[in-house]
């Protein structure tokens, strides 16, 4: 992949997450968390279209779904956000999608790596996401020191999301070193 396509994600998952947690606490308004999720989808439609080519065998093309059924999860929470921000369902929709999509793909990921290096950080990424998601859910639902909890999941969400991908990004700087990186991909 292009050397953007490859790196640009590193940035942008923390950064996402970021924003997330920044609009949880009311530090951006509605208004900058809608335009952080338009960029969001016209990345995440760029990003496609750039790489579908390119994103083939078994753990990339898992990562190709993730990206397909993310925009589709991004566009729910922009349109919820952009309909009406008193009701959460669609903005739901978005930001449990991107707890639980990358989740899966992580696991995914780290099994098909077998023994190799990086299957610890995957499966962790993933399992990060999961209790982030719980533990976010969790607050939501039961009001159990929600605004902790809700900053708490969201940030264990963004360690593990972020530790995957920086780590696909390592993997592909290294992928012609010879190394074990792309042996799965």
């Amino acid at each position: 992949m292009g050397r953007l396509t490859d790196v640009g994600p590193a940035g942008l998952v923390p950064a996402a997450w970021l924003v997330t947690i920044a609009a949880h606490r009311s530090l951006v308004t509605e208004r900058t968390l809608l335009i952080a999720l338009g960029v969001m989808d016209v990345f995440l439609l760029a990003f496609i279209l750039a790489a579908r080519g390119e994103m083939t065998g078994p753990v990339l093309a898992v990562w190709r779904r993730v990206l397909v059924a993310g925009f589709a999860v991004t566009v729910a929470g922009t349109a919820g956000l952009a309909l009406d921000p008193n009701q959460p369902l669609l903005t739901a929709v978005g930001l449990y999608g991107w707890m639980g999509l990358p989740a899966v793909a992580y696991v995914q990921t780290g099994r098909a790596h077998g023994a190799g290096r990086y299957r610890q950080v995957y499966l962790a990424s993933g399992a990060l996401s999961l209790l982030g998601g719980a533990i976010y859910a969790l607050g939501q639902i039961a009001g159990i020191a929600p605004e902790a909890a809700v900053v708490a999941g969201l940030a264990l969400v963004g360690v593990g999301q972020t530790a995957g991908i920086v780590t696909a990004a390592l993997q592909n700087a290294t992928a012609g070193d010879g190394s074990d990186s792309r042996a799965t991909t």
